[in-house]
């Protein structure tokens, strides 16, 4: 069995733990440079970024997942969720808690009065893609991720 809540302050260490955990499957543990104090800041500092929610296995108490969540504007479609990431443990997948993480987010979304959410998947993550196509989820080709990173952009400003 599995509980789903509103993440609080004292789950980031657990979350971010999930976090790398995560950056090692998709073979980029170099990338994470993000860290609990931000996450801290960003998540419950004056104006809060972003939500999450945690999936506790109830046996053990333990976290063994996470889906972080934000909200962007489209101009073609109005306020969206955007499922920034979401993460279950490995020695959890396969057993339904993702499935009931991923529908706590569908509904979140919902009671946010959103027009619809949106997330990423890596196009060789076909455990990923399989499960999200369950959902009937719209899987676009055609667009590239753009990204520019705060010491490039200094130095382009020259800043």
């Amino acid at each position: 069995m599995y509980t789903i809540r509103e993440g609080k302050k004292d789950d980031l260490p657990r979350v971010f733990e999930l976090i790398e955990e995560l950056a090692l499957y998709e073979k980029a543990p170099e990338q994470v440079t993000n860290t609990v104090k931000m996450m801290e800041e960003d998540g419950f500092g004056e104006q809060p970024i972003f939500g999450f929610f945690v999936l506790i296995k109830e046996s053990t108490a333990e976290i063994i997942g996470t889906a972080i969540y934000y909200y962007r504007y489209s101009t073609w479609k109005g306020r969206r969720l955007y499922l920034e990431d979401y993460i279950v443990t490995e020695s959890e997948r396969g057993k339904g808690a993702g499935k009931l993480l991923f529908e706590r987010v569908m509904k979140k979304s919902l009671e946010e009065n959103c027009t619809g959410m949106m997330w990423q998947v890596l196009d060789w993550n076909d455990p990923a893609i399989n499960f999200y196509k369950k959902y009937d989820a719209e899987i676009e080709g055609g667009w590239y991720n753009c990204h520019l990173q705060s010491e490039d952009i200094k130095e382009m400003l020259g800043q």
